[in-house]
């Protein structure tokens, strides 16, 4: 019995001493969140449990470069209302990296300054299927597949046009089909209808204490 338990102690240490010297695995999940629900969430657990990420790194931009027009909320309250939406969830993260930074959120930007800041992690950036189409019309593409593997989630189950970045090493997620969007959820808020069960509770709460996405202009930002 002494022989046993010396033998699974000696391979949980080699398990561990294994588990340290692989890199960190830093999914990196940017957009607006403007508001947060569960379908952002679901697609961030989703990639976080198919490629075995040590953490999803949640990333909302300052200004998206496909939305350059005034947000309907400001960045600290974006900021605010992602840090409760995952509260709780050891595997999750929200930087605020992107909003210091100020002025339009290119990824190829963001990437450069994680690689410096995680200079041992594998980075994995974490896009939808339709965004990796669009791609190639980014900021310095070429730049970005150097510095991170891309992650494609995929809801429809459809064949991923992965020429798009012929280049790239894709790695692919799959999650259930959710038709749910911020833009919805503005729209729902600005109708007066119940928002319950799209969004955490907390961010619920939040958003009708603070008023938020109260007009019509909020919801077709």
């Amino acid at each position: 019995m002494l022989q046993l338990s010396a033998i699974h102690i000696a391979l949980a240490r080699g398990n561990e001493i294994q588990r340290r010297e692989q890199p960190m695995r830093i999914g990196i999940y940017g957009g607006s969140f403007d508001p947060v629900h569960f379908g952002h969430l679901l697609l961030a657990e989703s990639a976080r449990e198919q490629l075995q990420l040590d953490t999803v790194l949640f990333m909302p931009a300052a200004i998206a470069p496909h939305k350059q027009q005034d947000q309907s909320t400001s960045p600290a309250v974006r900021l605010e209302m992602l840090n409760l939406a995952i509260g709780g969830h050891s595997g999750f993260e929200v930087s605020d990296l992107e909003m210091k930074r100020g002025g339009v959120s290119y990824t190829v930007d963001t990437l450069l300054a994680l690689s410096e800041q995680y200079a041992e992690a594998q980075l994995v950036l974490l896009v939808g299927a339709d965004t990796l189409v669009d791609m190639p019309n980014w900021k310095d593409p070429e730049k970005i597949v150097t510095l991170a593997h891309i992650a494609v989630v995929d809801r429809t189950g459809s064949q991923l046009d992965d020429q798009s970045l012929p280049d790239a090493e894709i790695l692919r997620v799959t999650m259930p089909r959710i038709d749910l969007s911020s833009r919805q959820v503005r729209e729902k808020i600005t109708r007066g209808e119940s928002i319950r069960y799209w969004t955490p509770r907390a961010v619920e709460k939040y958003i009708e204490t603070a008023q938020l996405y109260r007009t019509s202009a909020a919801a077709d930002a």
